[in-house]
């Protein structure tokens, strides 16, 4: 099995983390594998805040909705990748909408937060992407300017307890030749 399909098949979303610091030239990678993701006419429109800080993790925290699993993760994990946007650049051209669906911001960024998940899951790092909570409320925590969009929270960091994985569909139930 190539290296990159052997990736995928164990990138989990982790919960549990251990309390170990994210060695800094492994989170540079993981931001380099940001920087190289393939975007929309190349408008790079992803913008990544660092958290480390205690404090703002529990802010942050507390923006997810109750019960949503991630909660204590955002908090135990050692830092917490905020997946930010610009608006209104990924999918344009000349300020107009070139898509049925409009900004193709979504579509970059989730682009690059597979790319970190992937990098880090190579560097024996656990992620679990977070888009269950109130983004208004955590744009604010993070001081986000006119213009952004916060998309997704990543808590990453040594992975305390990891899972198996979950039943995929067979490659049959999704394929279709030719036509629907």
């Amino acid at each position: 099995m190539s290296e990159m399909l052997k990736l995928i098949k164990e990138r989990r979303s982790v919960r549990r983390y251990l309390d170990k610091e994210v060695d800094e030239s492994m989170l540079q990678q993981v931001l380099e594998s940001v920087q190289w993701s393939p975007s929309w006419a190349n408008t790079q429109v992803w913008e990544i805040v660092v958290v480390k800080k205690p404090e703002i993790k529990e802010k942050l925290a507390a923006t997810l909705g109750k019960g949503n699993p991630a909660s204590k993760a955002m908090v135990e994990a050692p830092l917490v990748l905020v997946v930010c946007g610009k608006k209104n650049s990924s999918g344009f051209y000349k300020d107009q909408v070139t898509t049925k669906f409009g900004d193709w911001m979504l579509f970059d960024l989730g682009i690059a937060t597979q790319s970190l998940c992937l990098t880090a899951r190579s560097l024996g790092l656990g992620t679990v992407v977070v888009g269950l909570f109130d983004q208004d409320a955590a744009g604010k925590i993070v001081n986000l300017p006119d213009g952004m969009e916060l998309v997704a929270m990543v808590p990453m960091g040594h992975i305390a307890k990891d899972s198996g994985a979950p039943k995929r569909k067979e490659i049959s139930e999704f394929v279709h030749q030719d036509s629907f």
